[in-house]
């Protein structure tokens, strides 16, 4: 019975891992596509090391708010929609797969997907501004419900929604930024602070 168990986890994990492995992104301007580091049931109910070293996957607030922090990891995942009641600080330097050699990148997937990669279910995180301070941080489907104030380069939103602002603090941040990838859209105003 326990044998069975084991067994039954390490296949998950090895799943998990492998679809983490799969989902490369190799685009040399790390912009994000929908298809890459999927954010899903499956790995959210993988327990294993591997998987969770590299990724936080959840549905609490506290625990995303502090992946998404310093000392938190280059890719951050919603199960389900979230309330945030203060603002939200992203900060820190991630690279893409968590490995130094690759390209400055972070992602938010507020999304979940099944193992063909089709989008399953986006998620909407309410919050009264995040505050973006990592290069390289993209936010992948789902909604943005609040402003976003933008302190850094290379952001992106894939696929997803801001109900708020974006404001630059730099007209060099907004030249660098992509707002549109796979119809993302912001119905707020897009302004630059300085």
């Amino acid at each position: 019975m326990i044998s069975k168990k084991i067994l039954s986890l390490s296949a998950v994990a090895l799943l998990a891992v492998t679809l983490g492995a799969c989902s490369s992104d190799n685009s040399s301007d790390s912009s994000a596509s929908s298809s890459s580091a999927p954010a899903t049931s499956e790995t959210a109910a993988s327990s294993s090391a591997d998987v969770l070293s590299t990724a936080s996957v959840s549905s609490d607030p506290a625990v995303l708010e502090k992946a998404l922090s310093a000392d938190g990891n280059w890719i951050v995942a919603a199960t389900s929609d979230i309330t945030f009641d203060k603002d939200v600080t992203v900060a820190g330097e991630f690279h893409n797969k968590g490995d130094d050699t690759q390209d400055i990148y972070r992602k938010f997937a507020l999304y979940s997907q099944d193992e063909d990669r089709n989008v399953t279910a986006e998620y909407t995180i309410k919050v009264p501004q995040l505050i973006v301070e990592s290069e390289g941080f993209n936010i992948v489907h789902g909604t943005v419900d609040g402003n976003i104030l933008v302190k850094a380069n290379n952001f992106v939103l894939d696929g997803a929604k801001v109900t708020g602002n974006v404001t630059f603090e730099k007209q060099e941040y907004k030249d660098s930024a992509k707002l549109e990838e796979n119809d993302a859209k912001v119905e707020g105003e897009v302004t630059v602070s300085e």
